[in-house]
């Protein structure tokens, strides 16, 4: 991990077009500006962890969905077996 020092109005450059910049320190709070694109996706750390947790929940499979799933299928006819031409 990079460490670096700044005082207040300096910025740091990452990459080609994300600039952060210490907008005002006061006491243990440090207020911080990104200006980056509309491409570039920036989150506080608590806020993308729990969008990943929001994200893994979403998609995991859960024991009612597939009971769900496979009562759904159970009654579909098979595809008939297509053969090989050669």
């Amino acid at each position: 991990m990079l460490v670096l020092s700044r005082k207040v109005g300096e910025s740091i450059v990452i990459g080609d077009d994300v600039v952060v910049t210490i907008l005002e320190i006061r006491g243990d709070l440090i207020r911080v500006g990104i200006d980056a694109p509309k491409s570039v996706k920036v989150h506080r750390s608590e806020v993308f962890e729990a969008i990943e947790a929001a994200n893994k929940e979403a998609v995991a499979p859960t024991l009612e969905a597939m009971s769900e799933f496979a009562s759904a299928i159970k009654d579909l006819p098979l595809l008939p077996k297509i053969e090989d031409p050669e």
